[in-house]
């Protein structure tokens, strides 16, 4: 590979000791993805031949609560002052948030004087949906080149970490939020606790907190291995989320599971104690389930870690296969799932000629770690390659739509999750 020159950094600098919510020590380290660079460390040409800093990248389960998180934490600041995902360059993202938005309002019966906060608003696309039905809307994300877009769409936002000092100074000059939506952004945060504190403050007292994350049942089952970057701290089931929000005086009260996006998502629906909002039975069947799955043994991490090895064992062994057959092969959709695979597995130019993606941010950069150039979606057309890995999987259904055309020239994907195949 490129990465010739690469920078790696202790092990036990950023090596977590204590569960993020019970505080045990009782870590059991089921699964190790090697070093690499953050996820969406995309590279300049410029930037090519400078040193790349590496991190661990491991999971580990906690035996008293059951959440799974990464075996290290990379600080904030490094990852997300400067963000490259935006979702609304996805059809089906957008297609989610409108839906999510639409719901939101008719279940709690929103009106204008209401307040919507979403903590981690990215360039504010959810908001935009709450937005057009009327309601007032806030967006906090430290991403400065992403609070600008949203402020660009109006949408109010500011550019910081959520935090309760925020939080109080948001009380102090908005008033409280009927409604804090954290989609795909609690996952990301370490100090969950800190949070809780900050919603409980910001809350209304009959407010809603609404968090959206990829489901850990679904990741297991269906062998998402790449989705555990060193941006997702936490893997969340319903047994640790339950223990940490009575943490904070608060309890789940509903949750919606959708199979449309991240290869499964639940959203959790949380109020404070005193609220009169009853707790569905839902919630206690989805307990019920999780034991039944054995989602608190050893064994059920140990058999996930071995089918990702698998994975990685089956597709290297095919792409080499298809390069001796003199083969094009490219990737498609340079995501954080793109390249945690591709450094997992160190797959770079050797079996990937360039990689292509719809975001202009992207285009012309170089992954991280493998230096894969991205080039836009046309060049697939173009090219006509024999493959196209598809690296973003979680949108397979759109992307295959979307490029029907080459399909029916005889360019074929390969999938890699939940099982190596071609269609």
């Amino acid at each position: 590979m490129k990465n010739s020159s690469k920078k790696r950094n202790p092990s036990s600098k950023y090596k977590v000791r204590k569960c993020r919510i019970c505080k045990s020590t009782k870590l059991y380290n089921f699964l190790s993805l090697g070093s690499m660079p953050i996820p969406n460390g995309f590279l300049t040409k410029e930037e090519l031949s400078h040193d790349e800093p590496y991190y661990p990248l491991g999971a580990f389960v906690c035996e008293s609560c059951w959440l799974v998180q990464l075996t290290h934490v990379i600080p904030p600041e490094i990852m997300f002052k400067n963000y490259l995902y935006i979702p609304s360059t996805s059809t089906t993202m957008l297609q989610h948030f409108r839906s999510f938005a639409t719901d939101v309002v008719n279940k709690y019966k929103l009106e204008k004087d209401d307040l919507v906060i979403d903590i981690g608003s990215n360039d504010g696309t959810l908001l935009g949906f709450f937005k057009d039905e009327e309601i007032s809307v806030l967006g906090v994300d430290p991403a400065t080149n992403l609070a600008q877009v949203a402020r660009l769409k109006g949408i109010d936002t500011i550019d910081d970490f959520f935090s309760p000092k925020l939080a109080s100074q948001i009380v102090k000059q908005k008033g409280k939020a009927k409604i804090i939506t954290a989609t795909n952004v609690i996952a990301h945060i370490d100090d969950l606790h800190s949070v809780c504190e900050g919603v409980n403050v910001l809350l209304d007292d009959e407010g809603i907190f609404i968090t959206e994350y990829p489901y850990l049942m679904d990741l297991l089952d269906n062998n998402e291995f790449d989705t555990i970057y060193h941006e997702h701290l936490s893997y969340f089931s319903i047994r640790p989320l339950i223990e940490l929000f009575k943490k904070h005086n608060m309890r789940i009260i509903d949750i919606y599971r959708s199979s449309m996006i991240h290869g499964g998502s639940i959203r959790v629906f949380a109020a404070k104690n005193t609220s009169l909002h009853k707790q569905k039975p839902i919630v206690d069947e989805y307990v019920a389930n999780e034991t039944l799955k054995k989602m608190d043994r050893r064994s059920t991490y140990d058999d996930f870690a071995r089918r990702v090895r698998s994975i990685k064992r089956d597709l290297i062994a095919y792409l080499k296969r298809l390069k001796k057959q003199n083969k094009k092969i490219i990737g498609y959709g340079a995501s954080a799932k793109c390249n945690v695979l591709l450094n997992y597995c160190g797959i770079s130019t050797n079996l990937l000629d360039y990689i292509v993606d719809s975001i202009s941010y992207k285009q012309g950069r170089y992954t991280p770690g493998t230096h894969v150039p991205i080039y836009p979606e046309n060049r697939l057309m173009k090219d006509m390659p024999d493959y196209a890995l598809l690296t973003a999987w979680n949108f397979k259904e759109e992307i295959l739509r979307k490029q029907l055309e080459y399909r029916e020239k005889g360019g074929q994907f390969i999938i890699t999750i939940p099982y190596l195949r071609i269609e």
